[in-house]
């Protein structure tokens, strides 16, 4: 059992990574960002959307934890 699930989660990032790969190559056209008047370099699509995924990605262990941690916090203050 154990071997079938090491399987599956090797078909599926396997899978994943194909996926991402065939985004990046089909989206190469550059683009500028705007953003509240502030112009951005031009870049590629799927860089753009690739950083924002790795972004999000990271930022949201980090506002768990943060919110986690302060909810904890509040729990002990109550007890």
């Amino acid at each position: 059992m154990r071997n079938l699930k090491r399987i599956f989660l090797g078909v599926f990032i396997f899978s994943l990574i194909l996926v991402v790969l065939a985004f990046v190559l089909e989206n190469q056209q550059s683009v500028s960002l705007l953003f509240l008047g502030f112009s951005g370099p031009q870049l590629p699509i799927s860089l753009i959307v690739v950083l924002a995924l790795l972004t999000g990605m990271l930022m949201g262990p980090v506002l768990g934890w943060f919110l986690g941690r302060s909810s904890r916090a509040a729990r002990k203050r109550l007890v």
